[in-house]
């Protein structure tokens, strides 16, 4: 009887390590080889939501997508969310505009700014937040897919799979609240560049913030 619920609990266990091996094999299977640069066709890439769906990026083909990399406890992340509503604000104006807004959480478990899917749900709705969907990313995958730096750091893929921008949400590489004042949201323009039929003028710029919290990187 023992033995019979031990072979149990190891069959379960061994289908879950399953699900999650295929999961990050996603990444790799759309040519997540692509450098995630201006230009270049957006890595491909599946994960699982906080509400426990499977998104892919293919999902969302015609779309234009923006990807989100965020720490709520990151104070780059802070100034954007809580001293002001700059990411808030750029959320609602993409679901008001037909796009997908995914926010990625890629800190590893045990790091700062790692959260439980409930956590992540919560935090949002605490913040006024409204992503489309909150990607848990704890084994890093999509992020290095993607080289994710730092929290927050942006990227605007548009409805062809192409990316748009990368880089940081604006021109004030600080923590303070106050340079949110006059700030040049880089993501707006490009939205604004990209709805009038225009190339976008800054397509890639240096990330700031806090560096992400991979697995096996240095604090």
């Amino acid at each position: 009887m023992k033995t019979a619920s031990l072979n149990r609990r190891n069959l379960i266990l061994g289908t879950s390590l399953l699900a999650a091996s295929a999961l990050t094999l996603s990444v790799f299977a759309g040519g997540a080889s692509a450098d995630p640069f201006p230009g270049n066709p957006a890595p491909a890439f599946t994960g699982l939501t906080a509400t426990g769906e499977s998104v892919s990026l293919s999902d969302f083909s015609g779309q234009t997508v923006i990807l989100e990399w965020t720490n709520h406890d990151c104070p780059f992340v802070v100034k954007h969310y809580n001293h002001g509503s700059t990411i808030p604000d750029l959320q609602a104006r993409a679901a008001e505009e037909g796009h997908v807004w995914l926010q990625i959480i890629s800190s590893a478990p045990g790091t700062q700014g790692h959260v439980s899917a409930d956590e992540a749900i919560e935090l949002n709705v605490q913040r006024g937040a409204s992503p489309a969907h909150v990607i848990l990313d704890e084994s890093g995958v999509i992020g290095r897919a993607y080289d994710a730096r730092t929290t927050p750091h942006m990227f605007i893929i548009d409805g062809e799979g192409v990316i748009q921008y990368a880089g940081a949400i604006d021109d004030q590489p600080s923590a303070n609240p106050d340079s949110l004042d006059g700030a040049l949201n880089y993501v707006s323009q490009a939205l604004d560049e990209m709805a009038a039929g225009l190339p976008v003028s800054i397509n890639e710029t240096r990330p700031y913030g806090c560096s992400v919290k991979y697995a096996d990187a240095e604090s």
